[in-house]
């Protein structure tokens, strides 16, 4: 016996069960569109690193990449090293100018524009990478930065940490303060003032110029991040003296600047996606980083032939000394590089208590 189709008081005709399928076919080609014209919306992110760089330069590559797996290919990244699209210190500019939407970078940089600017990267002396991430989230940081950043038309994020920084790398060794005198240093930020306040000639060059300026003798000294991307810029090959501590950069927060109509254009998922890909990446960055620093430096000692070498105590005192100068001179700027000065310092005076039960002491008893 064949089975009759359906009627509308309870079957389906053989004309609805046409007009069902070619529906349901409709649908089914119709999500693919929908996907694939989502998948066509395309930023640019510019960087003030050479590609692939260990260290900032893969940071950036990871963000990239997590913004395109976690929007499902609805947003791609695509990346330009320093000098690809803009030069590397041009970042700034051309994410405001909306040339891209997107810049991975690093604060300092931009101290000649905007000075306060230095405090979201690192200032002499000031937090480890754990107390800076906790100024940001927890401490009022963050709003200040956007605040900054404001008349510029972007929105600022942390976006990576390459930790703890070291001193730098000197052709001659380093044992007087008469020994800063007339060097020629390439040290961003506060530190390179500290470092002018005592003798020194701070030099302004991107990262991808200064191995070959302290080769060919443009610079006496450079400083850049820590022992893995030191070594892969070669710095070892110019200089045999490494100095610690990394007085200038006690933490090393990336930064992510965005455009921020770009930023507010996307979907809400997108633009949760985005600014959970750079924080996701601060942690990971981190540990990376500290691995990889350890790695490095065993090479650096047991094959490269480089010397760590401690800044003398009357040195230290004396950058300890004129950076607490620098800092209170550069908070009198404006109303706002103030709240920004003490704002960090309320957090380093609640935080360093705790760090100095908890890390310094540890530190001391497990490896005594």
């Amino acid at each position: 016996m064949t089975d009759q189709p359906k009627t509308e008081t309870g079957r389906i005709s053989r004309r609805g069960l046409l007009g069902a399928s070619a529906a349901a076919g409709a649908s089914v080609l119709a999500a693919p569109a929908v996907a694939q014209e989502q998948a066509t919306l395309e930023w640019k992110m510019v960087t003030s690193w050479p590609k692939n760089l260990p260290g900032p330069g893969v940071t950036a590559q990871r963000i990239a990449d997590r913004i395109e797996l976690m929007s499902g290919g609805r947003l791609r990244v695509r990346l330009y090293a320093a000098g690809e699209l803009v030069p590397a210190l041009g970042v700034f500019e051309a994410v405001s100018a909306g040339t891209a939407q997107m810049a991975h970078t690093a604060s300092f940089f931009w101290q000649g524009k905007i000075p306060a600017s230095v405090y979201f990267t690192a200032i002499p002396f000031g937090l480890l990478p754990h107390e800076h991430i906790t100024w940001i989230e927890q401490g009022g940081g963050q709003s200040l930065w956007d605040e900054l950043y404001a008349p510029f038309g972007l929105r600022p994020v942390m976006a990576g940490n390459t930790g703890v920084q070291m001193g730098g790398w000197f052709k001659r060794e380093i044992n007087t303060l008469d020994d800063l005198k007339g060097l020629k240093i390439r040290m961003p930020g506060l530190g390179g003032e500290v470092m002018h306040r005592l003798g020194a000639t701070p030099v302004s060059l991107p990262p991808a110029e200064l191995f070959q300026a302290l080769d060919s003798g443009v610079l006496d000294a450079t400083e850049f991040l820590g022992p893995w991307s030191d070594r892969a810029m070669g710095f070892q090959k110019a200089a045999k003296s490494y100095y610690t501590p990394g007085f200038h950069e006690p933490n090393g927060t990336g930064e992510a600047l965005f455009n921020k109509v770009a930023l507010e254009g996307l979907p809400e998922d997108l633009g949760a996606i985005v600014l959970e890909a750079c924080k996701a990446e601060n942690g990971r960055s981190l540990a990376e980083s500290d691995w990889e620093n350890a790695g490095a430096l065993k090479l650096l000692q047991e094959e490269d032939g480089v010397t760590v070498r401690p800044y003398p105590d009357d040195v230290l005192d004396a950058l300890r000394e004129t950076s607490a100068v620098v800092l209170s001179e550069f908070a009198s700027k404006d109303a706002l590089s103030q709240r920004i000065y003490d704002s960090h310092m309320a957090a380093r005076a609640r935080l360093a208590p705790w760090s100095d039960v908890a890390m310094r002491r540890f530190l001391e008893a497990r490896d005594s």
